[in-house]
């Protein structure tokens, strides 16, 4: 069943496969004929297809690398009504690449990919010359299903046609060729002015429009060489179908004459074949280019090609820029400057490479300053707004231009002073002294070098904490001319206040307590002595001590900061400790069982007037001496709190294991002989949370006569206990288990068998 559904998947991967490879890559088509005399006619086809290959798989040519033999052609003969008069596979005669277009000023994008295909056979017209037209058809699925004009263009394909008529076939006529393919890429944005135009033999005249692109070919049929055979829907029709043929629906805003957006709109001129405009859109789209051949006033043919343009995104070859403050259009640039009127422009215009020359021209006061090196240094007569032009490529076909807005404003300077107690923490004052040509500072903006800020002219700041703090403040006038200033501030004080936590202590000996020292601003590079009073001192930032003896103590702590400044505090009577009674206990049995759970406690505490006790959490007790039993195996914290008569407590808690055991013993002999009395040998004991119980009977030259499981069973003297009786004899026996904690246990002796 698995190798079916592999061969399955295999088999829709590779239809799905089939599809994308033999689809999405017509991009144009068109044929003209030749007459060689007495009907022979010489056909040629030209088909471009998209060779990109990226997220689709670029089919090739038919008759290509596809292994099909060449491109369908059908020839029809008829004027309402169509006669196949012949269908044949004409093989590829050549494939090559077509150029990108080489713009002057701009560089298409590089992941386009065109090739050519031509295909040329010859054809006899045996009733030549015909009262009726002979058609001669390729149809071929898909368009790219990227194209923007046209709707579901990946889901159809192509027709590629030509008619020759009764008047071309009596004038043995020879159609126009078009000279050359239209542009792989075009940009956005930039004038398009591509000659379309065709070449006749005869010289006759020749009228050019926008026409319909036709549509042929579907996505049924797979396969390269199924294709849809006799199916004017499938990829390759074999024979492609007669006309009329269907023509591709345009997407809303679009049509045959106005295939694509433009402004001014893409035209192409009737007498030259020029096509011009201005395309805005990007993307691709369909276009279909008709050509009449007149004699006389006569028409004698007519010879269709669609194709595809690429509107694309293009770089300029050369863009003006110029390092600036600010930008207010495409290529308008603000540099101000505060105080200084020498500036030195940075030149930012890319592609270096096709930039020839350089050229700054400033307008100063009605006279022009002009510097051509790529970047430039121009000094200002005084404060003013100054505009200029920076020119790359002047005079040449590529070229650019920026224009530039010097601003000049009155220098502005950033300056302060601060005050502050530096023994004793307090707020400091800043003072702005700062001072402007223009007419006012408008913002103030300070970093007190710690993480605080303000915005205040003249602020007042606490610092929390020590240190070499460095302080700025920027100012900003009304013309938005900004400067700094820079100040270390040393900042050493003690507190104003010495702040401890806890304000007080009342508890039992021994009392563990941490002082947690709150007063600011203060690290560790402060010297701070604590004395507690019972004989200990420390010099920790916020220390923990442990007051073993009860009694009434006086705390004192000294601050000295780095710079010599001193601040202490004493806390007279601030820390009771009471006296603590002391908890202890003993138990029998030491080692509790399942076989003796009940335990006998001794109180053995001290200083104390009534107890608590805890059996887990499974019992409580209020007695001295209590007893008590454990209502399972397994572990148990017992505690004991011990009370003075003060309300101090201490508490001994210890951990109990009641053993969960097991016993099993064997006998050395048994008598099997049907009395009711000693039959089975089997062992004898406990035998409850026994796990992986084994027992084995073997005979003295180590053959297995007996294996149980089951500690309940017992051997009976015969094999497997079943069969024949064994003869009397001594026997060897073997048990193994595992007890309730996981312990391994193995019993090795003699089975005497008596009868």
């Amino acid at each position: 069943m698995r190798r079916n559904l592999r061969i399955i998947l295999a088999f829709v991967f590779f239809l799905i496969m089939s599809q994308y490879g033999w689809t999405r890559h017509i991009i144009g088509g068109d044929l003209q004929y030749e007459c060689l005399g007495d009907g022979l006619y010489r056909i040629t086809m030209k088909i471009y297809r998209d060779c990109r290959q990226q997220d689709e798989i670029a089919a090739p040519f038919d008759g290509d690398s596809d292994g099909t033999t060449g491109a369908f052609i059908s020839v029809y003969r008829g004027t309402r009504s169509y006669q196949l008069i012949s269908s044949f596979a004409t093989p590829l005669r050549s494939q090559s690449s077509i150029d990108p277009p080489d713009y002057p000023c701009l560089i298409p994008p590089d992941n386009l990919c065109v090739e050519e295909g031509i295909y040329r056979f010859e054809f006899q017209i045996t009733d030549w010359p015909s009262s009726e037209s002979y058609f001669f058809v390729y149809q071929r699925c898909c368009r790219n299903n990227t194209i923007s004009n046209i709707v579901t263009p990946g889901n159809i394909g192509a027709t590629y046609a030509i008619e020759i008529t009764p008047d071309a076939q009596a004038n043995c006529n020879n159609s126009p060729g078009f000279n050359s393919f239209p542009p792989t890429v075009v940009c956005v944005g930039a004038d398009i002015d591509f000659d379309h135009s065709a070449l006749d033999q005869e010289g006759d005249s020749l009228v050019y429009s926008f026409c319909f692109p036709l549509q042929g070919g579907g996505l049924r049929g797979l396969g390269p060489n199924t294709g849809g055979a006799n199916d004017c829907d499938g990829i390759r029709p074999n024979p492609p179908c007669a006309p009329p043929f269907s023509q591709v629906s345009f997407s809303g805003g679009y049509s045959a004459q106005r295939p694509m957006a433009g402004d001014p709109i893409v035209t192409i001129n009737r007498q030259t074949g020029l096509i011009s405009g201005s395309p805005q859109i990007i993307g691709q789209f369909v276009v279909g280019v008709c050509v009449q051949e007149y004699r006389a006033g006569v028409l004698l043919s007519e010879t269709k090609r669609d194709f595809q343009f690429n509107v694309a995104d293009c770089d300029p070859t050369v863009l003006a820029k110029v390092k600036s403050d600010a930008q207010l259009g495409n290529k308008e640039y603000v540099i101000n400057s505060c105080g200084n009127n020498t500036i030195k422009f940075e030149n930012e215009s890319i592609l270096e490479q096709y930039i020839d020359t350089y050229r700054w021209d400033f307008d100063i006061r009605g006279t022009s300053t002009v510097v051509n090196t790529r970047d430039a240094e121009i000094t200002f007569p005084g404060i003013g707004t100054y505009r200029g032009l920076m020119m790359v490529n002047p005079g040449l076909d590529c070229g650019d231009t920026a224009e530039i807005f010097v601003n000049l404003y009155p220098s502005i300077t950033a300056d302060f002073e601060f005050a502050y107690d530096t023994c004793r923490a307090g707020p400091t004052d800043f003072k702005d002294k700062s001072s402007t040509g223009a007419d006012r500072i408008v913002s103030w903006s300070w970093d007190f070098g710690e993480g605080g800020t303000s915005n205040s002219m003249n602020p007042s700041y606490i610092y929390p904490i020590p240190g070499l703090h460095v302080v700025s403040l920027s100012v900003t006038d009304d013309n938005e001319c900004e400067d700094t200033q820079t100040y270390p501030l040393p900042y050493y004080p003690v507190p104003a206040l010495i702040v401890v936590a806890p304000s007080s202590f009342l508890g039992c000996s021994p009392g563990n307590i941490f002082f947690n020292n709150l007063s600011a601003p203060i690290d560790s590079t402060y010297t701070i002595e604590w004395d507690f009073g019972d004989g200990s001192t420390t010099f920790a930032l916020s220390p923990t001590h442990s007051f073993v003896d009860p009694g009434v103590f006086n705390v004192s702590v000294s601050i000295t900061s780095p710079i010599g400044c001193f601040i202490s505090a004493s806390y007279p009577n601030w820390i009771e400790v009471r006296e603590s009674p002391t908890a202890e206990f003993s138990y029998f049995p030491e080692i509790p069982s399942n076989f003796n759970p009940s335990v006998d406690f001794t109180n053995l505490s001290s200083n104390y007037i009534k107890q608590q006790w805890f059996f887990g959490a499974v019992g409580r007790s209020l007695e001295r001496d209590p007893s008590f039993t454990f209502p399972d195996t397994g572990t148990y914290d017992v505690s004991l709190i011990a009370i003075h008569e003060n309300g101090c407590t201490d508490t001994s808690t210890q951990t109990l294991d009641v053993l969960p055991r097991v016993t099993y013993h064997m006998p050395n002999a048994f008598t099997p002989n049907g009395d009711g009395k000693n039959d089975l040998f089997s062992g004898q004991g406990y035998t409850s949370g026994m796990q992986d119980f084994e027992m084995t009977i073997w005979s003295r030259w180590g053959e297995l006569l007996f294996l149980s499981e089951n500690p309940e069973q017992g051997w009976d003297g015969s094999k497997q206990n079943s069969g024949d009786a064994l003869p009397v004899g001594v026997y060897v026996y073997q048990v193994r288990y595992i007890d309730p904690r996981g312990e391994p246990h193995h019993l090795k002796g003699f089975a005497t068998l008596v009868r």
